[in-house]
């Protein structure tokens, strides 16, 4: 069994690991993960690349805070996946830039906004939904993600960046990981000829690795 203080140390390790190749600059971006009393997250205004895994904030399961660093003013995005997509074990937020990039162009499809460029998208991410934009800390946006009603794993804020919920922490970091490599992907052949992946073949890579 994983132990909370492994927890904390894994939050700390996979977070500087991002901050360290880019994926979130300064204080920005959130992580969580679920232990058996309640939630883990990122303090408020900690930078992720020099986090004290004892002073990681922890919240009791009604959100309560109850130990550790004050809590980011962004958790209601994270409790929004736990509560609507059941066996979700933690939660990753980036800026990340090219992801953050995608979320700011005016042509996205609003209910499948990556659309299907590599097998690794469709297998680690899925579907990816966009969330109209909402000043950062506004709770309306946990209530947007709540109103999904856990049909996606992951969506973009828009204007905003990237949030992804996985089964455990290694889990969702590699998907916000994969989201941000398809975002560039296709942010740099943006208004070249592109060849997407057709329907049956992203069908079969759902049959074949729905367990992945």
């Amino acid at each position: 069994m994983t132990t909370e203080a492994n927890i904390r140390e894994n939050i700390a390790r996979l977070s500087k690991s991002l901050f360290d190749r880019g994926f979130s600059a300064g204080s920005a971006g959130n992580i969580s993960a679920a232990v058996e009393d309640g939630l883990l997250i990122t303090p408020t205004n900690s930078c992720l690349g020099f986090l004290d895994p004892g002073r990681i904030s922890k919240l009791d399961k009604e959100g309560r805070h109850i130990a550790g660093d004050k809590p980011s003013k962004e958790v209601f995005l994270h409790r929004a996946f736990y509560e609507t997509r059941p066996g979700t074990g933690a939660v990753v937020h980036l800026h990340s830039t090219f992801a953050t990039a995608l979320s700011c162009l005016s042509d996205l499809d609003p209910n499948d906004c990556v659309p299907p460029l590599t097998p690794y998208v469709v297998m680690r991410v899925g579907k990816v939904g966009l969330i109209r934009y909402l000043r950062p800390g506004d709770e309306g946006l946990g209530q947007l993600i709540r109103d999904l009603g856990g049909a996606y794993s992951a969506v973009l804020l828009a204007n905003h960046g990237p949030v992804v919920a996985g089964k455990d922490l290694t889990s969702a970091v590699y998907a916000a990981e994969e989201l941000e490599e398809t975002a560039k992907l296709l942010v740099l052949t943006r208004g070249l000829p592109t060849t997407l992946l057709t329907p049956d073949q992203v069908t079969e890579l759902l049959t074949v690795f729905a367990n992945y």
